[in-house]
């Protein structure tokens, strides 16, 4: 939770709640990317993320820290979800939330309308636009398609902080550095539009939509966020290196939209090289700070091998939970806390130098990079 002398936190990159009672096997199916049941015998409590969950949580409920999860549980159903979801929200003392919109629902429950969330955590909140979700709602014939995609997606974004773009979900990351042939995308669309799914999956459609956010971007002055990193199952872990963006990161740099690698673990130093390597580049370590637990440190500390101080920014990629707002938040500052102590320890850093990084990666990089 943070304390009066602790930096301000600009949360880039989240999602909404569920503020719904939720069963006790649907609350611990959001503490892992999975969409699978457990195996049997297992639990995601019993995690490194459960045990931040452990950690962190229960105080604010009114349990001692390291509370059983089922005591947990019982807790949070005698409270209620909405206080529990209050309490959670707040305790994470956020002063802004960028969020992602493309997620409507968790665990077959509606997730807070923007307004909402607000008011719970006390943030100022900003819309985050998904690319693929605004694409797949245009069915023009198959000759617009193109047009009529660029102009919902500039209408979207028109009154949002970023663009974000799943596309290591939806093909991986070896985005080639050229754009595809208006032709080739034509007949894509039309063979999209005659499928009637409705989700996008073509390649070609999908690096054709990549460079119309690089235009939209460019032309309204955003960011664009990428996933890269684990997800759950629907994604390939490899496909999501954010090292095979690179040539696509040399193509869009004379666009001078800034580039945002949400996640990477485990290609965080991948990551952490794109951004020292190219100036358009910023990252983050996002859910990866809740996900590794007590290891958040060592991998924070790997990050900062690389990634200039201000490239990286904080977010906690929560989603569905209120728990993983206020974990998000509670690693990221402890983990910092720990690397920057040590630096000083070893002598490696002034006490100046940690409290102007802290404040650089908690805030400050996203203020300056979202112009917020």
């Amino acid at each position: 939770m943070a304390r009066p002398e602790e930096p301000a936190l600009v949360d880039h990159h989240c999602h909404s709640v569920v503020a719904a009672e939720l069963t006790d096997d649907a609350l611990a199916g959001l503490l892992t990317e999975s969409d699978r049941p457990p195996a049997p015998g297992c639990s995601p409590f019993d995690s490194a993320l459960g045990l931040a969950v452990r950690r962190w949580c229960p105080p604010v409920l009114g349990l001692p820290a390291h509370a059983p999860a089922a005591d947990y549980l019982a807790r949070r159903r005698e409270l209620g979800a909405p206080e529990a979801t209050r309490r959670l929200l707040a305790a994470a003392g956020l002063d802004i939330c960028l969020v992602d919109t493309g997620l409507t629902a968790a665990a077959g429950h509606e997730l807070l309308p923007l307004p909402e969330l607000a008011e719970a955590t006390g943030a100022s909140v900003y819309e985050v636009v998904r690319l693929e979700s605004v694409a797949e709602t245009v069915t023009s014939v198959a000759e617009a398609w193109p047009a009529a995609v660029a102009e919902a997606l500039a209408t979207a974004a028109a009154g949002a902080v970023a663009v974000k773009s799943v596309l290591a979900y939806r093909h991986g990351l070896a985005a080639p550095a050229e754009r595809p042939d208006r032709t080739a995308v034509v007949a894509a669309a039309g063979a999209h539009l005659r499928g009637g799914s409705g989700r996008l999956t073509d390649p070609v459609l999908l690096h054709h939509l990549l460079w119309t956010a690089v235009d939209v971007c460019a032309g309204l002055g955003l960011p664009l966020q990428l996933h890269t990193g684990f997800g759950d199952p629907d994604l390939t872990l490899h496909g999501a290196d954010p090292s095979l963006l690179t040539d696509f990161v040399r193509a869009a740099e004379p666009s001078g939209v800034p580039l945002v690698l949400l996640h990477g673990y485990p290609y965080h130093r991948q990551a952490a090289w794109l951004a020292q390597a190219f100036p358009t580049v910023y990252t983050d370590l996002g859910l990866t700070a809740s996900y590794t637990g007590p290891r958040v440190a060592a991998v924070l500390g790997e990050m900062l091998e690389l990634a200039p101080f201000g490239k990286l920014l904080f977010s906690t990629d929560a989603y569905g939970l209120p728990e993983l707002y206020l974990v998000g938040t509670c690693q990221f500052r402890h983990g910092l806390h720990g690397v920057l102590a040590s630096w000083q320890a070893d002598c490696a850093c002034a006490a100046a130098d940690a409290e102007r990084v802290a404040r650089q990666i908690a805030a400050g990089n996203a203020l300056r990079l979202y112009a917020l």
